[in-house]
């Protein structure tokens, strides 16, 4: 009786191992889920992929600028508001904490209107470049699943690119290209996400979108992550399944969405004007109080 009970169990494993063996196969980058569905032939189990909900990574990073010791308050100095460059009575001073802006109050939580913020030195020593590179880096690979969110304090930057490394900062490559003048900057003609397509999702454009302005509404920058995911889900993103299994069954569309690190390349700070004004070069620097990266630890499923 026992080795009856036995072989009837086994023989229900083998079945249910060889009907699921084509949909683990297919869906070998991502979680099974299966759901039950009306078919001609009545109810059938339908597998797709699933994941995990994402988090915000930024939790989880580790932030290093460069060069070091870009940040403002080391020594004292004073800056000028944005929109006014008499009013020069703001202070950073690294030695006091309600003065201070340290990196770490990018990531600090608060809500819709953020009060604290990273910033750097001004541009007092013009004319060379004032630029820093901001690397955000994980000790995993992971997955974007949304849009990165950039919220800059001052204006945002006249020149910027966003860059992306695979292999924990070895080799980087870009993002996006953001300026206030795509073909003088970069010498590539201006675009935007909605002039992607299917086919051209993987392109690396310039965008001059998200560069001007000084305004409360026009302070962010995005990397554009559901936009580009709306050309196989749909514009309301409710066909994920044929997202994952584009994204499974290409190596360089997981890849495009898959980082291990991010670097922000901030170029040239928000100018405003064609000349910069140089006798009031303390109201030019980079501030930003906010970056939002969501994401997930890719799931390495397989059965065996």
């Amino acid at each position: 009786m026992y080795l009856s009970r036995f072989l009837s169990i086994h023989a229900l494993w083998v079945t249910v191992s060889s009907v699921m063996q084509p949909y683990l196969f297919v869906w070998g980058h991502y979680d099974v889920c299966k759901s039950l569905i009306y078919t001609e032939e009545g109810k059938v189990w339908d597998y797709t992929a699933c994941q995990p909900e994402s988090t915000d990574m930024t939790k989880y990073l580790k932030v290093k600028l460069d060069p070091p010791d870009i940040t403002c308050g080391d020594p004292p100095e004073s800056f000028c508001a944005m929109g006014n460059p008499y009013m020069c009575n703001n202070e950073c001073d690294a030695s006091t904490p309600e003065l201070a802006h340290p990196p770490e109050l990018m990531f600090d939580f608060e809500g819709r209107h953020p009060s604290t913020f990273w910033q750097s030195a001004t541009w007092k020593e013009y004319p060379k470049p004032l630029q820093v590179n901001i690397t955000l880096s994980w000790s995993k690979t992971i997955e974007l699943t949304d849009n990165i969110v950039i919220t800059f304090e001052s204006g945002r930057p006249d020149q910027m690119i966003l860059e992306k490394s695979l292999d924990y900062g070895r080799t980087w490559q870009p993002y996006q290209y953001y300026a206030t003048d795509c073909l003088h900057a970069f010498h590539m003609d201006p675009k935007s996400v909605k002039d992607l397509s299917q086919h051209t999702v993987l392109e690396i454009i310039c965008t001059e979108e998200y560069s001007t302005g000084y305004s409360t509404n026009s302070k962010i920058i995005h990397f554009e992550i559901k936009d580009r995911f709306a050309f196989f889900a749909g514009p309301r993103l409710r066909n994920m399944a044929s997202l994952y299994g584009q994204l499974d069954t290409t190596k360089k569309l997981r890849d495009f969405f898959t980082v291990t690190d991010l670097r922000i390349r901030l170029l040239r700070p928000a100018v405003g004007e064609i000349f910069v004004d140089e006798l009031h070069l303390a109201r030019y620097f980079y501030a930003i109080s906010d970056i939002k990266v969501r994401g997930r630890y890719p799931q390495h499923f397989q059965y065996r």
